[in-house]
């Protein structure tokens, strides 16, 4: 079943992203600012800025389309785009001392508790966060509880693969699957249910993020040269004109 038919109406529970519970999620959004302590916040606001919507609408008219997302190809290895969150990377907030993981727990959980880790040392230990694909609260608790919340591409990266990404350099790779700007955290469900799925198979059930996954969406492919295939471009466009 399509995500279209599955999420025509907004799941019962599943709240509004505005105000303070928007700043909880929208961090990943903005420019994200190298601190020491990992990746910056961006400011609180309850909508998508016009500016930025008029650039993802720009760039998706700027991508190149093609028919349909070509056959998986089983030479896919994770592996391709380097060990997973690694600090060493061209991406942007990388060589901080912290993993790429907890940049962006940092970033979008709201922290209270910290541990150090071999890959960090102000890892986050406790916290809680609204997964920007729900609207609903999830706890973050390290160890047996970690993945409740997890780390999504919103661009998946056997996306990226099939799309034209197994012909880049390992460096390019890397720094791609490091990206805050393609990285988000959600609640593991949602991150599970979506797999490698592109948005002509797979949307947020949230409907409120819609506009702000599609604008993500095309920015990243369109910073990375990455073609889109024709039924995700209808997707996305859509999305982006309704919002």
């Amino acid at each position: 079943m399509r995500w279209a038919d599955r999420h025509a109406r907004r799941r019962p529970g599943a709240a509004r992203l505005t105000g303070r519970r928007w700043a909880g999620v929208a961090g990943f959004a903005g420019i994200a600012v190298s601190v020491a302590v990992g990746i910056g916040p961006i400011e609180d606001r309850g909508t998508v800025p016009a500016a930025r919507i008029a650039s993802a609408q720009a760039a998706l008219a700027k991508t190149a389309v093609i028919a349909g997302r070509p056959p998986h190809d089983s030479g896919y290895d994770r592996d391709s785009f380097g060990t997973a969150w690694t600090d060493r990377s061209d991406a942007r907030g990388a060589g901080n001392g912290c993993d790429t993981r907890n940049d962006i727990l940092s970033r979008d959980v709201e922290v209270s508790g910290r541990v150090a880790i071999a890959s960090c040392p102000g890892a986050v230990a406790a916290g809680t966060m609204t997964s920007p694909y729900t609207g609903r609260p999830v706890v973050f608790e390290r160890g047996r509880k970690s993945a409740a919340v997890q780390i999504d591409h919103i661009v998946p990266l056997s996306y990226a693969w099939d799309m034209g990404a197994r012909s880049w350099t390992s460096l390019r790779r890397i720094a791609f699957a490091n990206d805050p700007s393609n990285l988000v955290a959600v609640d593991g469900s949602s991150n599970q249910a979506k797999s490698d799925a592109e948005p002509a198979r797979w949307m947020p059930p949230l409907r409120d993020f819609h506009c702000q996954y599609a604008v993500q969406f095309a920015l990243v492919l369109h910073r990375y040269g990455l073609p889109v295939d024709a039924p995700s471009r209808g997707v996305l466009a859509d999305a982006l004109s309704r919002c």
